[in-house]
């Protein structure tokens, strides 16, 4: 299986690049971004592009790939929805609109969020947005999917780049198996979301909305 990962030094990212590289049916392993991982690994390559909504360079290396893992976000704090949506909307639907057209068979699957807003109507921004890009993701690919995880707690040496996250984890670190028992549905890990996406692009699923045990 040829993957392409958007977005593997964020943390979501981080979880699924090692994943994919650690799946025996995983051949190889393109990723796409902006800042190298610094990761070495035989299946791995990376293209650095300064933006990720002009993919116009990368064309022939989307053809043909099996699976695309979308991970690439931002927190909405401090922004307003038009610098928001060109992270959160413009980028994703650019990278699943290419697919469609050189890979319409790969499965697609976009990092949103739980509590996306799917009517696009709600009050909250970063939900509209999201709900905006899960559905035109839906609209573009007959494989396309949205991963809407809740709480997730880094694993494996997997590090947030948003400072306050980082503490954040650090103090529900110790509470972390408590919470998966309060809340089996809304709580998981990087390599337990990493590996849902990649039982996704193996054997689909019913659901194109994935939510809760969908991503355990």
């Amino acid at each position: 299986m040829r993957v392409v990962v958007f977005g593997a030094t964020g943390m979501v990212g981080q979880g699924v690049l090692r994943e994919c590289l650690l799946a025996d049916d995983v051949t190889s392993v393109l990723v796409i971004g902006r800042t190298p991982t610094g990761r070495q690994h035989p299946k791995l390559r990376e293209i650095t592009i300064p933006d990720v909504g002009e993919l116009a360079g990368v064309r022939d290396e989307l053809s043909g790939v099996d699976a695309c893992f979308y991970c690439l976000g931002v927190s909405s704090l401090g922004l307003d929805e038009v610098t928001y949506t060109r992270v959160s909307y413009d980028y994703p639907v650019a990278a699943a609109r290419l697919l469609a057209e050189v890979s319409p068979d790969a499965t697609f699957v976009y990092v949103s969020g739980l509590g996306t807003d799917s009517s696009e109507r709600g009050r909250v921004m970063w939900a509209r947005v999201k709900g905006r890009a899960e559905n035109a993701v839906l609209g573009l690919l007959p494989n396309g999917y949205a991963a809407r995880p809740g709480f997730i707690q880094p694993t494996h040496d997997v590090v947030s780049k948003t400072r306050w996250y980082r503490l954040g984890y650090a103090v529900t670190r110790p509470l972390f198996p408590v919470l998966r028992r309060l809340f089996p549905n809304q709580v998981t890990t990087t390599d337990l979301l990493g590996r849902a996406m990649l039982r996704v692009a193996r054997q689909g699923s019913p659901r194109r909305v994935l939510s809760g045990r969908d991503l355990a």
